[in-house]
């Protein structure tokens, strides 16, 4: 069963998710929407974070998830 590992820093205001191994993290883009993607080597997104999360958000976040197959 795959892992999903969420971090939640209230000082710097960030959520983190990991869906990935943190230490393959290669590069990291920003998408310009106070969101960083985390990829590894291969350009395949392990993680993202979300900057600026409200220190009490409004209701409870939802977060679904799809397992697509990789190929060969």
């Amino acid at each position: 069963m795959a892992e999903v590992n969420v971090y939640y820093d209230a000082a710097g205001r960030t959520l983190t998710v990991w869906f990935g191994r943190p230490q393959a993290e290669y590069v990291c883009e920003e998408t310009g929407q106070e969101m960083v993607l985390m990829k590894d080597r291969k350009g395949r997104i392990i993680g993202f974070e979300r900057l600026n999360y409200p220190d009490k958000p409004a209701q409870p976040v939802r977060v679904a998830f799809e397992a697509v197959p990789l190929p060969a």
